[in-house]
């Protein structure tokens, strides 16, 4: 009982320092955060996403701060289906950068942390939650269609530092009429 216990522990304590490696932006904007954003990059290693990886195209959001500090994200991606709409709720957390979301997909809560940006080119997030194991994904976020090398290179190097196999780091190209001239 007591070998379990102090094996719950360590293995908790360790989350946390993990976690809290990754620091969100030195004095966090959300005003000079929000606008439109599109992802350029993706590191993601889920063995169920392996087969998906070169259909992902570059989508694009909309990042809206709200009076209380929470965002709402609307995402079009573009799927199998066709041009798809996603709507997420950031809430606010007790530091600028970092925020949590209700993930209906995983049916639970998952935390988000604007690690990198300069608001006016780029923004490297992180999505981090641990549950039947540790689910990470780092995105790389343009204002424009396309980034500076240095900025793709930076994006990578970070994702690589959060043990991402090279394999699993995509730059994925422009999606086609997502969202139509109509929706966006």
């Amino acid at each position: 009982m007591r070998t379990t216990m102090l094996a719950v522990v360590m293995v908790t304590l360790c989350v946390m320092m993990v976690d809290a490696d990754v620091k969100p932006q030195k004095d966090f904007n959300l005003q000079r955060f929000a606008g439109r954003w599109y992802r350029l990059g993706l590191a993601y290693d889920s063995p169920s996403f392996v087969p998906f990886r070169s259909k992902v195209r570059a989508s694009i959001g909309v990042v809206t701060a709200m009076p209380n500090g929470n965002v709402n994200l609307t995402m079009w991606e573009l799927t199998p289906l066709g041009c798809v709409i996603h709507v997420y709720n950031y809430e606010r957390t007790n530091v600028a950068g970092q925020f949590s979301y209700f993930s209906t997909r995983h049916n639970m809560m998952k935390d988000i942390t604007v690690v990198d940006t300069n608001y006016s080119e780029y923004a490297v997030v992180l999505k981090h939650k641990v549950f039947n194991r540790e689910y990470t994904q780092v995105a790389l976020y343009g204002r424009a269609q396309t980034a500076r090398v240095d900025v793709l290179q930076k994006f990578k190097a970070f994702a690589l530092s959060q043990h991402f196999p090279k394999e699993s780091i995509l730059t994925p190209p422009p999606a086609e009429n997502c969202p139509s001239s109509r929706s966006g």
